[in-house]
């Protein structure tokens, strides 16, 4: 466990880094949207492409991770909205609580984390789990966030507007482009290669330093928002994501082993890790943009964070 500890203190430290200095305005909240684009529009897309072009193409189409992941996203979303929903906590708080809940922050924290702790062979489930939320979990949770509308043709709307940002966001594009390099066997000129691995090998950190920020900035902003309410609100959320999604990622792992299903052991243990990282981070700016309780799913995602400090490594320990 001391090993494991001390293989995850950096990404951590880095988050607390980003953190720190966000809350001591030592990095102007102003200059936050920058470290975002830098990350998601160049670093991270460039991470991915690497992984993508570098993985076999066959782990990159596993019907089994997909399956997994796909269902364990889908009823964790269901019970999260049935259960939180009440006369305080309408569809459209209900839907990004479910989504808080059940999109780990993979992008910024998961792809350099579990590269570190498993390696190579964690290229492909991860890509395979990245591109399922970004496309089916976001865009069905915003969709049900729009019940609450008098327009009948809230969610569809909704739904369409989810679509489109998943079109402009580069990370699936840049999947496509690695898996369709992997497929052909192709490799970019030697002087573009570097400069997409100098932005690959700078993606890490740049994205784990700027988690902090986000989180500092949500908790400041937080503050004038409407308040999240009580922790009734928020503990049952943070549970949820840190054990009833790795938790559910690892039964549903077993019974498809026990049916026969084409699942390696190193898939289902990148899966459950993927589970048991904290809450994505975009998903704050997803609920300001749609006008849910920001506040609410700002302390959900620090909270998520800081237990996963202690909750992670337990969960690397347990599944190594």
């Amino acid at each position: 466990m001391l090993h494991v500890f001390l293989v995850t203190f950096p990404f951590f430290a880095l988050i607390a880094a980003g953190y720190a200095a966000a809350r001591r305005r030592v990095l102007p909240l102003d200059a936050i949207p920058g470290l975002n684009i830098f990350v998601l529009y160049f670093a991270l897309p460039c991470m991915l492409y690497r992984f993508g072009a570098g993985t076999p193409i066959g782990q990159l189409l596993d019907g089994s991770v997909a399956l997994i992941w796909g269902l364990a996203a889908l009823l964790l979303v269901g019970a999260v909205v049935m259960l939180t929903r009440n006369e305080r906590i309408g569809w459209n708080d209900a839907s990004f609580g479910a989504l808080v809940a059940a999109f780990p922050n993979t992008g910024f924290m998961g792809v350099p984390l579990l590269a570190t702790i498993v390696g190579a062979q964690a290229a492909g489930p991860v890509i395979i789990t990245i591109t399922f939320d970004m496309v089916i979990t976001s865009s069905l949770c915003i969709a049900l966030s729009r019940l609450d509308g008098a327009d009948e043709h809230g969610a569809s709307k909704a739904m369409r507007q989810a679509l489109r940002g998943v079109f402009v966001n580069p990370m699936p594009w840049a999947i496509l482009l690695g898996a369709l390099a992997s497929a052909l066997q192709f490799r970019l000129p030697g002087p573009i290669d570097r400069t997409v691995a100098m932005l690959a090998d700078a993606a890490s950190p740049a994205a784990l330093f700027t988690i902090g920020a986000v989180l500092a900035r949500s908790a400041l902003m937080a503050s004038g928002m409407r308040r999240a309410g009580a922790l009734r609100d928020v503990l049952p959320v943070v549970a949820v994501k840190l054990v009833v999604h790795p938790l559910l990622v690892l039964a549903l792992g077993w019974l498809a082993i026990a049916l026969g299903l084409p699942l390696s052991p190193t898939a289902l243990v990148v899966l459950v890790l993927v589970a048991a990282l904290p809450s994505a981070s975009n998903v704050s700016m997803l609920a300001e943009r749609f006008g849910a309780d920001n506040g609410r799913i700002a302390r959900i995602i620090l909270w998520t964070t800081v237990a996963a400090f202690f909750s992670f490594p337990l969960a690397v320990g347990w599944m190594r």
